[in-house]
């Protein structure tokens, strides 16, 4: 993949002129959907930002910290604020299709079929070892998502990404009670360092 654009580039997004057909949110989307196994945010990531260039990299963490604070899946939520964002109502609803149609058809087939032969041992083993890939994949992309931090040095940002890291993965402390301690200084940060910026 190609390295992330710099800070200073990252303000303006790549965009063409005009925004992406229906169609073409549905097949974006539904590329990322096929080729995502263990989880399709890799493949969003690489095809929204690093292929299609339709938005930058801060632009695509910040939809989806905000996509993080919805109820739902992360993804989901992230198609549909994405096709809302370029085409509105109907562009959600394509890039949602394209997301998850062609891989529920593929799981309804995949249901019958370990509905059936899921005993054997073979299969386990392969099920085994694609869990090892899609663990690999995530931890490619946080890194990938981290970038854009790591490039303008942010002490701030990483403190409180650190932080949330160990009080859920470490601590086991609950979600929501992290979330609400960490959204409103998150903000309050933000809004403090680029007013200063300003």
């Amino acid at each position: 993949m190609p390295p992330d654009s710099s800070p200073a580039a990252a303000t303006a997004p790549d965009i063409s002129q005009s925004p992406p057909t229906l169609v073409t949110l549905f097949i974006a989307f539904a590329k990322m959907s096929l080729a995502g196994f263990g989880g399709v945010l890799v493949w969003a990531r690489r095809g929204i930002v690093d292929q299609h260039k339709w938005m930058t990299a801060d632009e695509f963490n910040e939809t989806f910290a905000l996509c993080h604070f919805l109820p739902g899946p992360n993804i989901v939520n992230l198609t549909f604020v994405f096709g809302s964002r370029l085409r509105g109502i109907p562009g959600a609803i394509a890039a949602f299709t394209g997301l998850v149609g062609p891989p529920a058809l593929i799981m309804v087939v995949m249901g019958m079929l370990y509905h059936r032969y899921g005993e054997i041992d073979a299969l386990r083993r392969i099920l085994s070892g694609v869990a090892c890939a899609a663990i690999g994949l995530m931890l490619a992309v946080v890194f990938r998502m981290m970038t854009p931090l790591l490039k303008r040095r942010d002490v701030i940002a990483l403190l409180v990404m650190a932080a949330v890291f160990i009080a859920i993965g470490v601590l086991r402390l609950p979600l929501p009670l992290v979330l609400l301690a960490a959204i409103p200084i998150s903000i309050a940060v933000t809004y403090a360092t680029r007013k200063e910026a300003a």
